[in-house]
């Protein structure tokens, strides 16, 4: 199982989104079910509000389970409000703190998530990293030399 963030969500269903093009090539790779929780979906449609059809698409992705929803009860609420407050300077929101509370319960690593960097420093249970999708483009290395050419094309 994937876990999906609010972000794909989003950048799935508009594609006006900057990353329509790089979560659907993620989709499309997928072999995996994905789930989410209760407030990724709620943070999506909410940044949806002005693309009703996107809002509508995103309840159909979960009505035919193409995301399943992941249980979050009554007995997960002290463990995300202890990881929103550990990791406070971030900061970590509902819909993230479920995803990682989730991902700790269910044993789970992966998540298609935009917000890379604060991913990056979340921790499953007190080591364990996530393996983020999409994967981030290679980075590329600047010498002095080409700091300097690029300035002289500036």
């Amino acid at each position: 199982m994937i876990l999906v963030d609010a972000g794909p969500l989003v950048a799935l269903v508009d594609a006006s989104d900057q990353q329509h093009g790089a979560c659907a090539a993620t989709l499309r790779e997928l072999r995996e079910p994905m789930g989410t929780v209760w407030p990724a979906v709620t943070e999506a449609l909410y940044r949806l509000q002005d693309v009703p059809a996107g809002q509508d698409a995103v309840l159909e992705m979960v009505s035919r389970g193409a995301v399943r929803l992941l249980p979050l009860g009554q007995e997960d609420v002290p463990r995300i409000k202890e990881l929103m407050a550990k990791y406070r300077a971030q900061p970590m929101d509902l819909s993230d703190g479920a995803l990682v509370r989730v991902a700790e319960r269910e044993s789970l690593d992966r998540v298609f998530t935009l917000d890379r960097r604060d991913f990056e420093v979340y921790r499953i249970g007190k080591r364990k990293t996530f393996r983020i999708l999409p994967e981030a483009p290679p980075r590329t290395r600047v010498t002095r030399r080409s700091y300097r050419r690029r300035r002289r094309r500036l």
